[in-house]
């Protein structure tokens, strides 16, 4: 089977770009340890007086180590009484926080400035990570999901003091 020699080239370039974007993919995963986020399990968004999210907000578990269990929802991301609107939730530098967040109504997003947070709420399932605050500051959380119409007023604060 004859090949064109321009046909030839585009096939090299197919075959480097793949090559490259596959390299890159396992970089990603094995040095930068990104992982494509999971639903750590199912919940009825109807219910969810039901569980954990019943009670919103921040638990502390173990030195420098906290629970945070968040529910967004039409234009707010409620982390409990505590927090206020928006919420404002605080950690001692050096915190490592693993973050519940769950969506009441329709799809949101979650994400925290200056860190590799980011998750997709659905309604319906629960989305789990983990991140640690090195830095005092303060962080902004963001629904950078389009929700409606009150979308830009979305968000909540971290200070790390």
């Amino acid at each position: 089977m004859e090949i064109n020699k321009l046909e030839r080239y585009w096939l090299i370039a197919v075959g480097i770009t793949l090559g490259a974007f596959v390299a890159a993919t396992i970089v990603a995963v094995t040095v930068f340890g990104i992982r494509l986020p999971a639903p750590v399990e199912r919940i009825d968004p109807q219910r969810l007086d039901q569980t954990i999210f019943a009670k919103p907000g921040v638990r502390k578990i173990a030195d420098n180590r906290y629970e945070a269990v968040i529910v967004a929802k039409s234009w707010a991301f409620d982390a409990g009484p505590e927090a206020g609107t928006p919420a404002v939730l605080r950690f001692p530098r050096g915190s490592q926080v693993t973050f519940y967040v769950t969506s009441k109504d329709v799809m949101h997003g979650f994400q925290i400035e200056k860190h590799t947070l980011n998750l997709e709420l659905v309604p319906g399932q629960v989305a789990r990570a983990s991140t640690t605050f090195n830095r005092p500051g303060t962080y902004h959380i963001i629904c950078n999901h389009y929700c409606g119409a009150g979308h830009q007023v979305m968000y909540g604060v971290i200070i790390v003091e």
